[in-house]
């Protein structure tokens, strides 16, 4: 199923600094809401787990899914489209249809409009931005749970908050590692271009200070480099992940 077919948007709840939780509930009592983390890096997703550490009362993390399909029941699958912004929506259609997974919530830095609106007719639950801090993600993640759609509107000009990437201890931005990691994975320049929905000069901007940081003067050695530093795609599953500081 294409990211264009579709169907009518739904009503959607936004808000450019999260969702705060309703009235005067109170977390003890909280049961909390059964997520998976999805995305094909293995450390994309235990970088969002820690950031959710602190919310173990209201998020229970049962998953982490590197390039697997999730195995438990869970409320929420959330995506994280790192090196995934924008494929064919096979990623998302794949979660959508998964009988174990209650809702999809896309986490992404992107704000294309298109982009967002293709994934909301898909029928995902949230789009949410990694510029938001962990109250903000867990506070818009409960509300999908109870069954509003989220979109977040943080500007770009927002630091990035969420999570983590590979080549980050190396000195490399979240968009570098992006492209470095599809350039590992044997992406033409055109392709990443089509993937990440940047223009090609940013695309070429990257490769040139990713080139720079890590000491490489060709594509064959920056492939080299990625597969020494764990930008090929991992397929890994983790149940009940031991998160530390979490407990």
């Amino acid at each position: 199923m294409p990211l264009t077919a579709g169907r009518s948007l739904p009503r959607l709840r936004t808000s450019p600094f999260g969702v705060e939780p309703r009235g005067s509930e109170a977390y003890s009592g909280w049961v909390p809401i059964r997520v998976a983390l999805v995305n094909d890096y293995e450390v994309v997703v235990h970088g969002i787990a820690s950031m959710l550490r602190s919310h173990v009362h209201r998020i229970e993390v049962v998953e982490l899914n590197a390039s697997s399909s999730v195995a438990e029941p869970v409320d929420i699958a959330l995506f994280d489209t790192f090196t995934q912004s924008r494929d064919d929506g096979t990623g998302i259609v794949h979660l959508l249809e998964n009988p174990r997974v209650d809702k999809v919530v896309v986490y992404t830095w992107s704000t294309d409009r298109a982009l967002r609106d293709a994934s909301l007719r898909l029928g995902v639950s949230g789009y949410l931005s990694k510029r938001m801090s962990a109250s903000d993600l867990v506070n818009a993640l409960d509300t999908v749970h109870k069954g509003e759609v989220v979109v977040s509107e943080e500007p770009d000009r927002l630091p990035l908050i969420g999570g983590d990437w590979p080549g980050r201890e190396e000195g490399l931005t979240a968009r570098e590692s992006e492209v470095l990691c599809l350039i590992t994975q044997g992406l033409t320049n055109a392709q990443i271009v089509e993937r990440t929905h940047l223009s090609i000069n940013s695309i070429k901007s990257y490769i040139r200070s990713c080139y720079r940081k890590i000491n490489v003067d060709s594509r064959s050695r920056a492939v080299l480099w990625g597969v020494d530093h764990g930008m090929q795609l991992d397929r890994v599953r983790v149940l009940v992940p031991d998160i530390p500081g979490a407990r």
